[in-house]
């Protein structure tokens, strides 16, 4: 599945200016950071909690942040 990580990375920006300020302080390779919002793979369960709490994202936004599918 390829999902859309647009809302995603608009939050990172909002939040930490830059993916590379932001993979810093969740402890994550830019590199790495990078493949995941790519699509090349996918975050565990305790990086979303991570983000969650690092994003300060509600519980109303979790499903549209991460789970958002691009239609085709």
């Amino acid at each position: 599945m390829k999902f859309n990580n647009s809302k995603l990375r608009g939050k990172i920006r909002e939040n930490f200016g830059s993916e590379y300020a932001f993979g810093e302080a969740l402890g994550m390779a830019l590199s790495t950071l990078s493949g995941k919002l790519n699509n090349k793979s996918e975050f565990t369960r305790s990086e979303i909690l991570s983000i969650v709490k690092l994003l300060n994202l509600k519980k109303e936004e979790i499903y549209d942040v991460f789970f958002c599918l691009f239609s085709s």
